[in-house]
């Protein structure tokens, strides 16, 4: 009989694009999908063919009304993190700086709550473990 190791599983991801938004006080936009508890940074899954920066600029779209260009986007870097609503995934994203400038976001399609987080807020919420873990303003 062979048990298999639990520790030897292959590991499961979820790729998205995900924005570092900042307002004036240095709060970080955070965002609550219906159905979850955790926020997180807004961004979204690629669809076939997208680039990362051109996923996050249809998601911020598509999720908040904003309009920022795919060429406008900063890129950050990779990160990886556990998956805040999917047990057992780690969540690999692609994290871009985005200016939004004067333009107020909108809650729309998935998106249940905003809100601009600062470090003494986050410690009371459900902040998902990648912004958490990397992006929370001190």
């Amino acid at each position: 009989m062979t048990t298999s190791n639990p520790a030897e599983a292959p590991v499961r991801s979820i790729h998205v694009s995900a924005a570092v938004i900042l307002n004036n006080a240095g709060e970080l936009l955070l965002v609550r999908k219906a159905g979850t508890t955790a926020f997180m940074q807004p961004g979204g899954k690629p669809e076939p063919g997208e680039s990362a920066a051109q996923t996050l600029s249809r998601e911020l779209f598509e999720e908040l009304g904003i309009r920022v260009a795919p060429d406008d986007l900063e890129s950050l870097g990779s990160f990886t993190a556990a998956a805040a609503n999917e047990p057992g995934f780690l969540v690999v994203a692609d994290v871009f700086a985005a200016d939004i400038g004067a333009q107020e976001p909108v809650v729309a399609a998935e998106i249940e709550e905003l809100r601009w987080v600062g470090r003494r807020e986050a410690d009371r919420l459900d902040v998902a473990p990648l912004a958490r873990e990397n992006f929370l303003p001190a």
